[in-house]
């Protein structure tokens, strides 16, 4: 038996309705997994942070600052500052302009 092979036209069109079908089998099986996954959620009262998946929310420990470091140096108006990495704060680099020297500021 020779069966007449399809032209690239028809399987075109099969392929067309395979991803039609495929796509609307995959909304309703989300829409399933979805509706399972709220009722278990609500089951064990479980949130979207629970899961790890919800905003990022910081655990900040009271009373640690950013840097986590002590200050070595104070300004002249009760500023603080680490010597840490970064950017000198404002208040060093018009003290350091005027002349004044790093060690000036040291708290001891």
């Amino acid at each position: 038996m020779n069966y007449p092979m399809p032209t690239y036209i028809e399987l075109m069109e099969q392929a067309e309705k395979l991803l039609t079908q495929a796509e609307e089998l995959r909304v309703k099986e989300l829409a399933e997994v979805i509706a399972d996954i709220r009722q278990k959620m609500e089951r064990y009262g479980l949130t979207v942070q629970d899961l790890g998946l919800g905003p990022k929310t910081s655990k900040k420990k009271k009373g640690v600052s950013k840097s986590g470091g002590r200050a070595k140096y104070r300004g002249p108006n009760g500023q603080t500052w680490s010597g840490g990495r970064g950017r000198r704060p404002q208040w060093v680099v018009d003290a350091l302009a005027k002349g004044k020297k790093l060690e000036d500021f040291a708290v001891k």
